[in-house]
């Protein structure tokens, strides 16, 4: 597994923005697909951004289409969660994961996962 730590999470209010960033180690970071899922307290963990080893494919949960944007920089070995319009709906702890495969929705399909960080949105 290769290891992920995410980073930007906070408190913002509603309409905000945040970016979060995800660390990986290793040198073989280019060789992962990966994702962004996220739970709220009380529910499930549900995908939210996935994007592929080179960044031209990216796949969005129909609840953050147009407000959240996936990237990657390889050369930093780092993939970001880009999250505007924020509603209070979307607080909840933020993981990032990889997956040696295609890039999915599926977080059964992701075998590395980061701690998580914290996502509060406040009205």
């Amino acid at each position: 597994q290769v290891q992920l730590v995410e980073s930007g999470g906070g408190l913002v209010q509603a309409g905000g923005s945040l970016r979060l960033s995800c660390a990986a180690s290793g040198r073989t970071f280019v060789t992962y697909a990966m994702g962004w899922f996220r739970q709220a307290p009380g529910k499930e963990r549900e995908f939210v951004a996935a994007i592929s080893r080179s960044g031209s494919s990216t796949y969005y949960a129909d609840s953050v289409k147009g407000r959240f944007t996936i990237s990657r920089d390889n050369a930093k070995n780092t993939v970001f969660l880009q999250m505007n319009s924020l509603k209070p709906e979307d607080t909840a702890v933020y993981y990032c994961a990889a997956t040696f495969g295609r890039a999915t929705m599926s977080q059964d399909d992701f075998g590395s996962w980061g701690q998580g960080t914290q996502v509060t949105v406040s009205s």
